[in-house]
């Protein structure tokens, strides 16, 4: 397989992700541009992005961590039909080799506790390849890192992302452009929730410093309910109305 990396000069012409058309696919590109100058490193499958990885140094990650030194992998993805042929290990391959030759301390990401989940790294692989948990959430959501310097000391979360809630009523969702989906349900969610009366207030995190103290170990959506975290999963409309008891 050949990987293609995506830059600021060719991110116009690029299919950076087959789930992705249109405007969400402008929002996500928009969002991007103004992240290479980060150190923002995307890198996709010559076959229309059907699996890929995106990191950045993690001292400009849009998460609640604590990690200079290290990347931070916003998103290591394969479509089905990629999956268990070894694109995963050689995209991240990919990340460790950079981490290494830029002198980084290592690498993180964020997966679930003990399982798979929408939207987060299977933790499963990540141990295959030598990551350890660094730090874990309240909400069961693990920063696990790989460490490139000997004696790295470990990344951790915040705070406010170690133990996520938030001193407000009814639903509140915090969102990033860094995610495609968001573009397409958020608006959709938002729409249905003001059908049936549901208190639902948006922030849309716009900007680095405001996504580094949301009190959520992800940023890119996290939906709060009561002040309780909910998940991190992107909700379609009908799933938001069944979380929300109308629909059984």
């Amino acid at each position: 397989m050949n990987y293609i990396r995506v830059t600021k000069d060719n991110i116009d012409k690029e299919h950076i992700c087959c789930a992705m058309s249109g405007k969400q696919s402008l929002a996500k590109k928009e969002w991007m541009k103004q992240r290479f100058d980060e150190g923002l490193v995307f890198y996709r499958s010559e076959e229309r992005g059907k699996c890929f990885i995106e990191y950045i140094p993690a001292e400009n990650a849009w998460v609640p961590i604590e990690a200079d030194g290290y990347f931070y992998i916003n998103c290591l993805w394969a479509s089905g039909s990629m999956k268990g042929h070894g694109y995963s290990n050689d995209l991240l391959d990919k990340c460790i080799w950079d981490a290494k030759m830029q002198g980084r301390k290592g690498i993180c990401i964020l997966c679930a506790e003990g399982r798979k989940r929408e939207f987060l790294a299977d933790p499963k692989f990540l141990k295959y390849k030598g990551f350890k948990v660094a730090d874990i959430s309240d909400c069961g959501i693990n920063l696990m890192y790989l460490p490139v310097e000997k004696d790295a000391q470990p990344p951790k979360f915040r705070e406010c992302a170690k133990h996520p809630t938030i001193e407000k009523t009814g639903f509140v969702l915090y969102y990033t452009d860094q995610c495609p989906y968001t573009y397409y349900w958020v608006p959709r969610v938002q729409q249905v929730a003001k059908e049936h009366g549901i208190m639902f207030k948006v922030i849309h995190i716009m900007d680095k410093e405001s996504a580094q103290n949301v009190a959520a170990p992800v940023t890119t959506y996290a939906l709060f309910q009561n002040g309780k975290f909910l998940t991190q999963a992107i909700q379609s409309d009908k799933k938001f109305l069944a979380l929300a008891g109308i629909l059984e």
